[in-house]
């Protein structure tokens, strides 16, 4: 490493220390969160057996559930290997809790990409919520956040549901920390106490002490192969909150009249389980690599968001990098340091649920596991790579420095 990198990374490593402290403290009070439930639960080695054909009974999938609702402080929750993504299990929120005639309202501005044609803003995907006879209406921000007299002004007696998506998504706002969430939860409430306030969490588990269903939430979805998996789940999502809105959702997941008492999982639950025990640690070591990214970049003279030295609420560095050619020098460097496919060279192209070409890092052992440290990014003006993830903070570090020197090289010529 050269001396001016060598520079950058010192100074980016000293400008994150007090708040590696903080994270420290953070991942403290989760894993004691965390350890508790598991042995309120009495977890025992047979939970992690496998199962199969319908699941009635299934000893592994309950004791998981239950374990989610003592750490989230939830009447129910459904954590199953049986979604797809976390857009999935978003999905199946807005398909069991509104009907044809409902308004759905979003509180942050637009929602993220994968969800716009799941409403049916982009797309014409069969099913969407508008085609189902669903309002929707949409909170524009104001200066980059949220705008609480414009959600008040917003809710009426015909909003059936408030979403609030506490991660920025592709878009250059300030992510959501739980005190916010709460603000927009009351100023819902007080409009409509029968409006269902309903948190997109993906990327916002164990980066703070509380949880949106700790101020106010009526019920929240995220991924398992992000910070709530801790790197081990090979795939699904969860959803829990107020047992009648969660089971619900149950018998839009399975089948009306089935709700939760199916689904078996031959693979087992062992990994759903040490996931969620190594969660805590894990999502402090992500946070990590996104703050240091964002001192790097900083130091590199970027603008990234949120900016270092702050504590954050999820684990997504922003760097505007103005042109595609940086994106795509980023992407590869994030990819040639990844222990998987490193020989690989990302290329933007279309992906499904998306309108603009997107440039994707992920050299993972689960595919499209953010958790474990990836960059994507729309390849659209103002140019802006996400990073995310890093299991390892020493990993992220070399990763990250890869990146720099790569778009350093771009700079200088």
């Amino acid at each position: 490493m050269h001396k001016e990198l060598q520079r950058v990374q010192e100074n980016a490593m000293s400008l994150c220390a007090p708040v590696f402290h903080e994270m420290e403290n953070i991942s403290l009070y989760n894993m004691e969160k965390v350890l508790t439930a598991f042995r309120k639960a009495h977890l025992s080695a047979y939970h992690f057996a496998p199962t199969n054909g319908y699941g009635y009974g299934d000893p592994g999938r309950e004791k998981l559930e239950e374990i989610w609702c003592h750490i989230f402080h939830t009447e129910a929750a459904l954590v199953r290997p049986q979604f797809v993504s976390g857009t999935h299990a978003l999905a199946t929120v807005l398909l069991g809790l509104l009907k044809p005639g409902d308004t759905m309202l979003s509180a942050v501005g637009a929602p993220y990409d994968t969800m716009q044609s799941v409403i049916g803003l982009t797309g014409n995907a069969p099913g969407n919520l508008k085609e189902r006879g669903i309002h929707y209406k949409e909170v524009p921000l104001r200066e980059g956040t949220y705008d609480l007299k414009a959600i008040a002004d917003a809710v009426d007696e015909h909003t059936t549901l408030v979403e609030i998506q506490r991660s920025c998504g592709y878009m250059l706002r300030h992510s959501l920390y739980p005190e916010d969430i709460q603000k927009i939860i009351q100023v819902v409430k007080e409009k409509n106490p029968k409006t269902i306030c309903f948190v997109d969490n993906c990327y916002g588990e164990f980066t703070c002490k509380e949880e949106p269903t700790d101020v106010g939430a009526d019920i929240i979805a995220g991924s398992l192969i992000k910070n709530a998996g801790g790197g081990l789940a090979p795939t699904g999502a969860y959803i829990c909150g107020k047992a009648d809105l969660v089971e619900l959702c149950a018998h839009v997941l399975t089948a009306p009249g089935l709700g939760n008492e199916m689904g078996s999982y031959a693979g087992g639950y062992q990994s759903f389980f040490q996931g969620l025990f190594l969660a805590p640690h894990i999502t402090r070591q992500a946070m990590m690599s996104a703050e240091f990214c964002a001192a790097v970049f900083k130091e590199l003279g970027f603008t990234v968001t949120p900016e270092p030295g702050h504590l954050r609420t999820d684990l997504i560095t922003a760097v505007t990098l103005k042109t595609e050619n940086n994106m795509c020098h980023f992407a590869k460097a994030i990819q040639n340091w990844s222990p998987v496919d490193s020989d690989v060279t990302p290329l933007p192209d279309a992906m499904p649920g998306y309108v603009d070409k997107i440039i994707m890092a992920a050299g993972t052992f689960v595919q499209g596991s953010t958790i474990e440290m990836s960059a994507d990014g729309p390849v659209r003006d103002p140019y802006v790579m996400y990073f995310q993830g890093g299991l390892v903070f020493e990993h992220a570090q070399l990763a990250i420095m890869g990146a720099a020197e790569k778009i350093l090289e771009e700079m200088k010529k």
